[in-house]
């Protein structure tokens, strides 16, 4: 099959966007016949980095958190049908693993995200996790607004 994706990476973080994206990526990984499907979490760090005051049973707590979230989507997975599952937690800026360092953690050929779930000024004065991906990513990029 021409233009097979190997690699599918889909970045949750429990929103309602990102899970439209699990189940997209989901049928996407089907249709690829041997392809992987890896499931990307990111502990976001930007904010403890500026304020200073994550603690460390709240880390503790965020990184089992993002444990459930990927095996929960781990099951999920398998359970309709998709065989070949990688998950992956990391911590640091969202924005930025997503979007310029995620090659350094799995191999990518089609990145899938959810929607920006920011408001416009939001938008506006950081940007979006999407938009960075977006732009940056070197490789394929389907953005997911809807459930069809």
């Amino acid at each position: 099959m021409a233009n097979q994706y190997q690699n599918i990476v889909v970045a949750v973080d429990g929103s309602k966007e990102a899970e439209l994206a699990f189940r997209k990526a989901i049928d996407v990984a089907k249709r690829n016949i041997d392809s992987t499907l890896h499931i990307v979490h990111v502990i976001d760090t930007s904010v403890s980095t500026s304020v200073e005051m994550l603690y460390e049973n709240m880390i503790e707590l965020v990184q089992k958190h993002g444990e459930v979230l990927v095996e929960n989507y781990r099951t999920q997975a398998t359970e309709a049908g998709v065989t070949n599952v990688n998950t992956v937690i990391t911590k640091g800026v969202p924005k930025s693993i997503l979007s310029k360092k995620l090659t350094d953690l799995v191999a990518v050929d089609l990145i899938i995200c959810g929607a920006t779930g920011l408001n416009s000024v939001e938008q506006f004065l950081i940007g979006s996790n999407t938009e960075a991906i977006v732009r940056h990513a070197k490789c394929d990029v389907l953005v997911v607004r809807t459930a069809e």
